[in-house]
Order: structure tokens, then sequence, then C-alpha cells
């Protein structure tokens, strides 16, 4: 690998941890502000867009310069590749908190709805999904990569359990329908997230092992 390829690789990383650190604290906001109906929290998530898709284009044309001018082989190509990826994963789930502080929004106009128990696992349970799947490529480490693939269905599990107790939430109270759908929406998007989280970690795999692991089953 030549230096410059080495130095503009380096740049490249940095730049994708400053947007996952950007992005995690945009998931964080967006689930908090959620659970405490807090506008000015919502609020913040979204001015936050800007800045990652931003980044986000600076990073792309940056890796597809690195293709072009480097012509990377082997490893160094999938470094690049993997890096292009995570681009788009990371905004992606800049995009999904945007769309929870949208619902958050939405809800503030109904104090009368309670928030399912189980969001805060849920939300807990992404935030680390994709700080761990960032670590996992920080390390290239596939086995930490599949421990969070791993943690995927246990999100949906959640999930599904908040789907059940809104659905049970709309039949013994109609007047909570509307709130119900606008958390349901807000749900849907935050286990999304944990999906974006998985396929970082796929990505990693890739790097790591040369193996696309994605519609594999995380062998």
């Amino acid at each position: 690998m030549s230096k410059h390829l080495q130095r503009d690789l380096e740049h490249l990383e940095k730049e994708i941890l400053a947007q996952s650190s950007v992005v995690e604290e945009m998931v964080e906001k967006a689930c908090r502000g959620l659970r405490e109906f807090r506008a000015e929290v919502a609020a913040n998530v979204m001015d936050l867009e800007a800045s990652i898709d931003d980044r986000e284009i600076r990073i792309e044309e940056e890796c597809l310069k690195i293709l072009a001018l480097h012509q990377p082989v082997a490893v160094d190509l999938r470094r690049a590749a993997t890096i292009l990826k995570i681009n788009g994963e990371l905004e992606r789930i800049a995009d999904l908190a945007v769309n929870i502080a949208e619902r958050t929004e939405s809800l503030i106009d109904h104090p009368e709805f309670t928030i399912p128990q189980n969001l805060d696992t849920m939300a807990r349970m992404v935030r680390q999904m994709v700080h761990d799947a960032l670590d996992a490529f920080v390390n290239w480490d596939s086995t930490a990569a599949r421990d969070v693939c791993l943690r995927d269905d246990e999100v949906d599990a959640y999930n599904r359990e908040v789907i059940r107790e809104l659905r049970d939430m709309m039949q013994q109270n109609s007047g909570l329908v509307e709130g119900a759908l606008h958390f349901f929406s807000a749900a849907r998007q935050v286990e999304r997230i944990g999906d974006h989280a998985t396929n970082i970690a796929e990505d990693v795999i890739y790097l790591v092992e040369g193996e696309i692991a994605r519609h594999r089953g995380q062998t």
C-alpha cells in the first residue's frame, strides 16, 4: 500500500468516526425526546441533519477519488468499499432519528398517551448496536460484528411486544388511536435503526474476512 493511499484511508476513517459520533448523539436525543415528550430535544435532532448530509456527501466524494486515483486491490479495496457503505448506513440512521423527532412533535399534542414500557429497552439496545458495530469496524473485529447481528432478532421481538401493547391500547380506548399511530411510526423507526446497525456489522465482516454476510444468516 502506498503512503498516499494509507493516509487517505486513515483520513476517511476519522471522518466516518466523526460522523458516527454525531449520529449516535442524534439517536440518543431522538429516543429521549420521544420518551419525555420534549419538543426542544426533537428540534435539536432535526437541526443536526444538514451537517450529517454534508459530511456524507464529502466522504462519498473522497471515497470515489481514492477508488479512481489509487485503484486499490484486495484488503485496501474492501476497506474503501466498507467505508463507502458504512457512510450510507450512518446517513440513513440519521434520517430515522429525524423521523422519530418528527413523530415526537406530533405526539406532544396527545399528552394522554402513555409510552409503552418496552421503548426504553429497545432504544437502548439499538443505540448499543450502532456503537458496537462502529467499535467492531475500528478494531477489525468480526466476532464482535457477528454479536451485533445476533442482537437484531431481540430488537425485533421487543418491537413486536410494543405493537401488541399498542393494539391492546387502541382496542380499549379509541381516543388513544391517533397518538398510538404516531408512536407506532416512531417505534418502527427505532427498530429500523437496529437493521442498519446490523448492516454495518455485516460490512465489518466483509472487511475483515472478505465474506459478504448479508442474506446468509450471519454464519
